[in-house]
């Protein structure tokens, strides 16, 4: 019974993840599932448990499979599954398992994408990007950064923000998000 109550301690910050990585408000959720603003705040807090009754349409409106959703572990294999997620056009492969805490994604940015003029997002969080391919162009308050292969840039996601693709190419970068503002620390080898 542990393990399950372990399991379910996970769904909050999981559930938070999945809608900040949609881009989604909560009001905007409660429209999708007929669930109020006030539960699925404290779902996302770990203030209230979650239920079957709550769970399937929130896994409906993610896209995602109950399982996936609960990110309920396989037993006896630490592979992770990454099973893609496609939102507004963008491809999101999750690269853990763990719900809360930093979340590891590989995201695939299509041409163009988005085109402008561009509207600045602002949302919890810290975010470190590392580009894999393709250029990206970032939008970070008043500057603008192009970045290529191998640049990384991290930053504090309540900066308005655009990531973006102004190339013919898609743009692929492996990125770290904390939604409660963690900081990446890289160690140096003495």
């Amino acid at each position: 019974m542990e393990e399950y109550a372990e399991v379910l301690d996970g769904v909050g910050p999981r559930l938070r993840a999945l809608r900040l990585t949609r881009g989604t408000t909560l009001t905007e959720l409660a429209e999708q599932t007929g669930i109020s603003v006030s539960t699925l705040s404290r779902l996302e807090s770990g203030q209230r448990r979650p239920t079957l009754e709550l769970l399937l349409p929130l896994a409906r409106a993610h896209g995602q499979s109950l399982d996936d959703l609960v990110d309920a572990p396989e037993t006896g294999d630490p592979r992770v599954r990454a099973k893609p997620i496609i939102r507004h056009g963008r491809t999101f492969v999750p690269l853990t398992r763990r719900p809360g805490g930093l979340q590891a994604f590989k995201m695939i940015v299509p041409p163009n994408d988005p085109p402008p003029p561009y509207e600045p997002r602002v949302h919890e969080g810290y975010e470190w990007i590392y580009v894999l391919s393709g250029r990206l162009h970032l939008v970070l308050g008043e500057r603008e950064i192009d970045l290529g292969p191998g640049e990384v840039v991290e930053f504090d996601t309540r900066t308005p923000h655009v990531v973006a693709n102004r190339g013919r190419e898609p743009v692929e970068v492996l990125a770290l998000f904390g939604p409660q503002g963690e900081r990446m620390h890289v160690r140096r080898g003495g």
